[in-house]
């Protein structure tokens, strides 16, 4: 049965100066070229793809000196109105916090927490019906989970990532309906114990395999009935399909050079609406 996709409003950060220059995730090699034209119409062909199933997309100013800002999911968890802001894992990134509390001051966000541990966003926490999954192993500090959870007033469940291909929460886990606690996840990428627990909260969870993973597919955004994922993770949209789901690839090829796609581009803005802001086109 179709199921209902829910109005969504995002931020992204267009790769005007995306470039792979230094290495710090597994992904990364600066040995390769990145074609910025493409990188820039993929990118481009995301936001639009947004916009013509009736999101709304605001845009975050790009800043030659940070070629990562495209990664805009990193950058701050907003939840509520609130804004988590992010400490960055590696001095080559930590500028881009200031750029993003910059524009929630700058838009009207009052509820702001300039973070005293490390996290990186929407990097390492997924926001679920019944809690805050938050990842940590790699860039976000386990401290910055008692941070959320005093800050957000919601249980943060964590989740030790244990293969650095999975550096990231957003790398290994989706959130497919965030009001009915549906995801999909790659249990390899994490611990054990964490394993363990995702199984028990979430029983009927969408399990991905090694090349699904591998395709960065679920680095995926969804609406709760739209899932844009990678193009190349055909292993997903079957199964997506079998629940209801409608998958939606997206080619972000140039982009997965340093690390990332589709959710990585995409940092969700939870919370009302704020006076005088329309589709930020």
């Amino acid at each position: 049965m179709p199921r209902d996709a829910t109005p969504r409003r995002y931020l992204m950060c267009p790769p005007a100066h995306f470039k792979v220059t230094y290495s710090i995730n597994p992904w990364m090699d600066p040995a390769k070229p990145v074609d910025l034209p493409l990188a820039l119409a993929q990118w481009e062909d995301l936001r639009d793809r947004y916009r013509s199933l009736g999101h709304t997309v605001e845009l975050l100013e790009p800043q030659e000196e940070l070629p990562d800002m495209v990664y805009a999911a990193n950058g701050a968890t907003v939840i509520d109105g609130r804004v988590l802001g992010a400490r960055f894992a590696h001095a080559e990134r930590e500028p881009e916090a200031g750029a993003h509390l910059d524009w929630f001051r700058a838009n009207g966000f009052a509820r702001i927490h300039e973070p005293v541990h490390i996290n990186e966003g929407e990097g390492d926490f997924a926001v679920t019906a019944s809690c805050l999954l938050a990842g940590r192993g790699f860039r976000s500090s386990p401290l910055s989970h008692a941070e959320a959870q005093e800050f957000f007033c919601r249980p943060v469940i964590g989740l030790d990532l244990v293969d650095p291909r999975y550096y990231h929460l957003d790398t290994a886990l989706c959130v497919l309906d965030d009001a009915g606690d549906e995801i999909m996840y790659y249990p390899d990428a994490f611990s054990a114990g964490s394993r363990s627990v995702l199984a028990r909260l979430f029983p009927d969870a969408l399990i991905a395999d090694e090349q699904a993973a591998a395709e960065f597919g679920l680095n995926a955004v969804s609406d709760g009935r739209h899932v844009l994922l990678p193009q190349s993770a055909v292993g997903l949209f079957d199964p997506l399909r079998d629940r209801g789901f409608e998958p939606i690839g997206m080619d972000l090829s140039e982009l997965l050079k340093g690390g990332g796609s589709v959710k990585c581009c995409t940092q969700e803005l939870r919370g009302q609406e704020l006076p005088g802001q329309g589709l930020g086109i």
